[in-house]
C-alpha cells in the first residue's frame, strides 16, 4: 500500500524546576438578563465550526468524483488509532506518538482513476494540552520538504498549510514513474492530510484545488 511519511516526532517542553507563580482569580461580574430578554439563538454548523468537526467527521471529506472508483487495499470511512498508525514506516513508534498527541479519531476517503490515484484523510485530536493539529502539520511538513525538495506551496485560508509537488517521481526497474503531492491544513483541532499519486507529472494546481476544497469543508 502507498503510505504516508515515517512516523510523527515532537517536542517536548521542559518546565524549570520551581513552583509556578499562582495566577490571581478572576474577576467575575455577575451578568443578569434584562426582563423581557430574550436568549441569543444557538450558532448553526455554517456559523459554528465546532459543531461541524464534532459531528461526523465522514461527512466533512470531500466527495469521491465522479468517474472515479473506491480505491482498493485502502482503508476507509472510520479509521482507529491503530489502523491510522498502521500506514506509517514505523507503526509501533507513531501509535505511541499519537497516544502521547491525544489522538481522538480520524476518517479517510480514497479513489482511483486511471494510473492514479488519491488519499484524503481527517485526523482529529482532543487538544486538552497541546496544539497537536498543527503539531502534525509542522513535523509532516518537514518531512515532506525534505522529501518533495521544495517548501511548497501555501494553502489559501492555512496559516500553516502546504501542498508539496514533488520535484522528481520514484522510479524502479520495470515499474511506471511514481510522482506524489502531498497537502496538508489543520484547522482547529482537525488535520487535513492529501496524498496524491500518478504515474505522469501532478499539475500544481489540481493539488492546490483539492486542498481548497478539502480545507473549505472544515
Amino acid at each position: 500500500m502507498l503510505g504516508v511519511v515515517a512516523g510523527l516526532c515532537t517536542g517536548y517542553v521542559v518546565q524549570a524546576d520551581r513552583d509556578p507563580d499562582p495566577l490571581p482569580p478572576l474577576a467575575q461580574q455577575k451578568v443578569t438578563q434584562a426582563k423581557g430578554g430574550k436568549a441569543p439563538e444557538a450558532l448553526s454548523a455554517a456559523q459554528d465550526r465546532r459543531l461541524r468537526t464534532d459531528g461526523d467527521l465522514r461527512k466533512l471529506l470531500v466527495p469521491r468524483p465522479s468517474g472515479a472508483q473506491k480505491a482498493s487495499g485502502i482503508q476507509q470511512g472510520w479509521i482507529d488509532q491503530y489502523g491510522f498508525a498502521a500506514d506509517f514506516e514505523e507503526p509501533a513508534r507513531a501509535f505511541r506518538n499519537l497516544s502521547d498527541e491525544s489522538f481522538r479519531r480520524a476518517a479517510t476517503v480514497a479513489w482511483e482513476r486511471g494510473q492514479s490515484m488519491t488519499t484524503v484523510s481527517l485526523i482529529q485530536y482532543r487538544e486538552t494540552e497541546r496544539l497537536a493539529a498543527q503539531d502534525y502539520v509542522s513535523v509532516q511538513g518537514d518531512y515532506s520538504a525534505d522529501d518533495a525538495g521544495n517548501g511548497g506551496e501555501p494553502v489559501p485560508g492555512s496559516a500553516e498549510g502546504r501542498v508539496y509537488v514533488y520535484d522528481r517521481p520514484e522510479t524502479k526497474a520495470g515499474y511506471l514513474p511514481l510522482y506524489k503531492s502531498h497537502s496538508l491544513a489543520a484547522r482547529g483541532d482537525v488535520v487535513m492530510d492529501i496524498w496524491m499519486y500518478d504515474t505522469k507529472p501532478i499539475p500544481k494546481k489540481s493539488a492546490m484545488d483539492l486542498a481548497k476544497r478539502q480545507l473549505e469543508r472544515l
